[in-house]
């Protein structure tokens, strides 16, 4: 009797064509270093992304998902679950492509700390079954101290080094089809943000809003973001804030700060920022918004394939002193992909250069006691720099009268 093969249960999975081009281009690189394997780890989804990227399985909620990424042959994934835990789907699982044996521990490491080196003993463990000697290690400050510590502890002979620049490199170039997902998801929170704006109305708290913006987007495809707001009165910064912030009742002639800073279908993120008023719009946010747009024409008509990011910024900075305005101390424009901040940022430590393919969102803010404006929306670089706004939404502050 012939088996139907069973069905992935992954909502908006990436291609295996395009898992293979990333494993292709990604061992191409180890070979020329003389890397045998790479491990990485990632306990939750906004900045966590290379276990997405190399496997189509997010981390999540704090629960470490490492992976064992081998020159030849299949991944090796530990995950939270039993233990002595094991399966070997030999590639055949549809929600596990490129896996070929899954490992199980029950580490929680960021709440009991007894279990801190439970995952790190099984990692070890497999680069030993494997005789891996060379080992790279990707943003190993993004793993539990307990995982990477223990392995490098457990393991003598075995030489670790730092893989993080040469896989980022090949990570901020996006295919036509992560480009395809990115306008999706833009195009998603153009619409949540329509939504919105015939939902909002005086008397809602501002958390209202924001979980029907998440609503939203689940209904749309989203599975992961986190969504800022707040309300303010005229004269007073619409700043953003948290949702357990969010308990201000919105009032009429109000000032409401919305950042959609969400995922799409199949786990690209994108952002969109725009403010709404609750009645006509004064006209020192509209001056604000207008000095918002010129420090966002100043930057992209800076990114261009070849730039320095480094050099970007100091310019950034410096059309902001030129015009009275406060200076960016942490970051206006930077990639986006399976994680909500990526390589390249565009910033005084970035040495990375703009290549074509790249995608960022650019989100100068202008700061002062009395008002908050910042515009946000995302480009991908084209050949001679950024390709129309992926966001539709019109540059403008959206009054509902």
């Amino acid at each position: 009797m012939v088996q139907t093969p069973v069905a992935s249960r992954n909502c908006n999975p990436i291609s295996t064509a395009e898992l293979e081009r990333r494993w292709s281009a990604t061992r191409a690189a180890m070979r020329a270093a003389g890397v045998d394997a790479l491990v990485m780890q990632g306990a939750q989804d906004f900045m966590g992304g290379y276990v997405r990227w190399f496997a189509d399985q997010p981390a999540l909620m704090g629960y470490p998902r490492t992976i064992i990424f081998p020159v030849e042959g299949l991944m090796t994934i530990c995950d939270v679950g039993p233990f002595n835990g094991e399966a070997n789907p030999d590639g055949k699982d549809p929600d596990a492509r490129g896996v070929g044996r899954r490992v199980f521990t029950p580490s929680f490491n960021a709440t009991v700390h007894y279990t801190s080196r439970y995952d790190a003993e099984l990692v070890a463990k497999e680069i030993r079954r494997n005789g891996f000697k060379t080992v790279g290690l990707l943003c190993a400050d993004g793993s539990y101290h307990g995982m990477i510590d223990g392995i490098q502890k457990a393991l003598d002979g075995v030489t670790f080094v730092d893989a993080s620049e040469m896989v980022d490199q090949i990570k901020a170039i996006k295919s036509p089809e992560e480009m395809d997902s990115i306008r999706r998801s833009a195009a998603m929170q153009d619409q949540i943000l329509a939504k919105v704006r015939d939902h909002i109305r005086p008397g809602m708290k501002e958390f209202e809003v924001s979980a029907y913006a998440q609503y939203i987007g689940q209904l749309l495809g989203s599975q992961q973001g986190i969504f800022l707001c707040s309300a303010a009165s005229p004269g007073r910064p619409a700043q953003f804030r948290y949702r357990f912030q969010q308990s201000r009742v919105i009032e009429k002639g109000d000032a409401f700060t919305l950042l959609i800073e969400n995922n799409g279908p199949g786990g690209y993120y994108t952002e969109l920022c725009r403010v709404i008023t609750l009645g006509p719009a004064p006209q020192e946010l509209k001056d604000a918004l207008a000095l918002c747009l010129e420090a966002q024409d100043h930057t992209l008509n800076q990114l261009k394939p070849g730039a320095s990011c480094s050099e970007i910024f100091a310019s950034h900075n410096a059309f902001m002193r030129e015009h009275g305005l406060v200076e960016e101390k942490r970051i206006h424009c930077h990639s986006q992909g399976y994680e909500l901040v990526e390589r390249p940022l565009i910033r005084q430590d970035e040495t990375m250069t703009l290549k074509e393919h790249m995608h960022l969102a650019v989100h100068p803010v202008i700061l002062n006691e009395r008002v908050f404006m910042t515009n946000t929306d995302n480009y991908l670089i084209g050949p001679d720099g950024p390709l129309p706004c992926l966001h539709k939404t019109p540059k403008a502050i959206i009054e509902v009268v």
